[in-house]
């Protein structure tokens, strides 16, 4: 029986782009949502910096599976709230220190001629791996990421039966780094294939090969680039929401979430039968949830981090694209610095996005915006002052050695942001980007469910819960929970 949506609200605290996914989809239900953000804007991490003619996304600059941002622009079918990409025809440039470079292109084929001809690697090899990359997507995609791992009823479909029966082929008891070393010839192809654990804040050596699924996101899907940048795609999100009728309450932190019967009460003031927990679950529990979640909820291993600078340069470099890899040359010793150690690498790798190669007004004539970033380890009282000027040092030289260049004599401009930034401006538990760590084989079953199993009412969503981070993922994990909200309630 449908459930009356006339009367029924649901409060959404945080408006991350998991929280905006999950309120669109219950606003399209037609119940009544209001978000509660703490920051004075929407979009959670996906934020965006401006001066002296240079603009820079400053969250994440990696964009795939466009398909999921779509379907919430035209959830109600309506497609009322324009949102433009293009596909990329090169995913990313790759730069070593003996100066071997390389383009991955979505061409495959030229793909495939490229390891070969640049990196010694045999094309069959990198076809098996595409094709295996293909597979576990196929095995995990819609019993894995698009469904509650919690929900009992996710076991018994026959998509989910036809899964475990293939679930050896996901590879969950070798390390991605140990698959990677047995899969490939040429060291450079292991490392190239590894990078794809930092995807989720991992560590490729200790993660499993599971992880290798996400090669497909790029190269099966394709890689693409939001025509105004990736802030636009909170926008969007953002402007269908309103379409929707969904009310947001800006510089509105939520400190206090209690029970009241079958009610919950948010500040004392806000009460609903239906809460959506989008604030990070760790940060959560210590915080407006400890006396919900207090002593229910293990602490897990923190993602990686991040330390990022934005660079204004007074140049233009037609060797770079929109996204540049800076090769270590020790990758096992770069992560276990970050996870063992909870330092950055004397050599680290080095990211480079330029949104001015694919939105030219994002940066004065003849010039660039440069996102550097650098994988860090999470907030556990490291000396980050020492650490922040030795990795800025290291990056310059590294920059400077491989494009030929001193690159400080053209950085005109900087902010940068550091895992304790992270930490205090988007609630973040130690910094962390990703929620947990995968770096063990059970971590996608550890991770918080989407739902409280105690607690009638209580959801959550975002990149510290089920199915992860990342954009396509925290827009799932917005799935999942209203999904699972329309089911308990009935909203049909």
């Amino acid at each position: 029986m449908k459930h009356n949506t006339k009367d029924t609200s649901a409060l959404v605290i945080g408006a991350g782009v998991a929280g905006l996914s999950s309120a669109i989809r219950l606003a399209n239900k037609g119940i009544q949502v209001k978000v509660f953000e703490q920051q004075d804007t929407y979009g959670g991490k996906m934020g965006v910096w401006e001066q002296n003619g240079y603009r820079f996304d400053t969250g994440p600059s990696l964009f795939t599976m466009p398909h999921y941002v779509q379907d919430l622009l035209t959830i109600d079918g309506k497609n009322d709230v324009p949102f433009d990409f293009e596909e990329l025809e090169v995913i990313c440039h790759y730069f070593w220190d003996d100066g071997t470079t390389f383009r991955a292109t979505k061409d495959l084929e030229q793909l495939k001629d490229s390891f070969e001809k640049n990196i010694g690697e045999p094309k069959e090899n990198i076809a098996s791996f595409l094709k295996d990359s293909q597979t576990k997507y196929e095995i995990t995609n819609h019993v894995f990421l698009e469904k509650s791992l919690h929900k009992l009823k996710t076991y018994f479909s026959w998509g989910t039966i036809k899964s475990i029966f293939r679930l050896h082929r996901i590879q969950v008891f070798k390390t991605m780094a140990a698959q990677n070393e047995r899969q490939f010839k040429q060291e450079k192809t292991v490392q190239f294939f590894n990078r794809y654990a930092t995807y989720n804040g991992s560590n490729p050596y200790e993660a499993p090969a599971t992880l290798n699924v996400i090669p497909h996101y790029e190269y099966g899907f394709g890689a693409f680039f939001p025509k105004n940048g990736i802030r636009s795609i909170a926008d969007a999100l953002y402007k269908k929401a309103l379409s929707l009728g969904v009310e947001f309450h800006f510089n509105s932190p939520i400190d206090k979430v209690e029970k009241r019967g079958e009610k919950y009460l948010l500040n004392g003031l806000t009460e609903s039968h239906i809460v959506v927990c989008n604030m990070d679950v760790a940060s959560a529990a210590r915080g407006p949830l400890k006396h919900l979640l207090g002593g229910k909820r293990k602490d897990y291993e923190p993602s990686s981090s991040a330390l990022i600078f934005y660079w204004g340069i007074n140049q233009e470099f037609e060797s770079l694209g929109l996204h540049n890899i800076f090769f270590s040359d020790d990758y096992k010793k770069e992560f276990h610095s970050i996870f063992s150690q909870k330092q950055i690498d004397d050599d680290p790798t080095v990211y480079v996005h330029i949104s001015s190669k694919q939105k030219p007004d994002d940066a004065p004539k003849g010039s660039e915006n440069w996102f550097v970033m650098v994988n860090a380890p999470y907030v556990e009282n490291q000396d980050w002052d020492t650490m922040v000027a030795l990795a800025r040092e290291h990056i310059v030289k590294k920059l400077s050695r491989s494009l030929g260049i001193d690159i400080a004599q053209h950085i005109v401009l900087e902010h940068k942001l550091t895992p304790q930034l992270i930490q205090k401006q988007t609630g973040s538990y130690k910094g962390a980007l990703y929620g947990s760590s995968s770096n063990n084989r059970t971590a996608a079953f550890l991770r918080q469910p989407n739902f409280s199993s105690v607690h009638k009412g209580l959801y959550f969503c975002g990149g510290s819960v089920h199915p992860g981070g990342g954009i396509p993922l925290c827009l799932l994990s917005g799935k999942i929970t209203s999904d699972i909200i329309a089911n308990d309630f009935k909203l049909f």
